[in-house]
């Protein structure tokens, strides 16, 4: 994990971060989230509501580290919610989280049809 955790420092320094609640939502709806990771302590409403957000919006989605460690590793406060907005950099931190054992919830084959 300390590996994911230092590539999300590097995409914080690019801009490459959206960070906290309201800016992670923003981002996935408007469809620059290419990666969403929720902290494993972020209250139930909180995982519940990106979890049907990111299946929605077909982004992947992962639940791994605390608020304080996703906030240390972007140099803020602690923060429930981060979305990886470069798609190479969600692509390499979504490698290093498989290595590290932890699950993508990748919603494109996972949404229903719709009739």
């Amino acid at each position: 994990m300390k590996r994911v955790y230092a590539m999300l420092g590097m995409a914080m320094k690019a801009g490459k971060v959206a960070s906290g609640e309201f800016a992670t939502e923003k981002s996935v709806k408007g469809g620059q989230a290419h990666l969403v990771l929720v902290a494993e302590d972020a209250s139930d409403n909180t995982k519940k509501m990106f979890t049907n957000m990111c299946l929605f919006y077909e982004t992947p989605r992962c639940v791994c580290g605390t608020k304080e460690e996703l906030g240390f590793a972007i140099g803020k406060a602690m923060r429930a919610s981060l979305a990886v907005t470069d798609e190479n950099l969600a692509k390499a931190v979504s490698e290093r989280l498989e290595q590290a054992g932890k699950q993508i919830d990748n919603n494109a084959n996972s949404h229903l049809e719709r009739v």
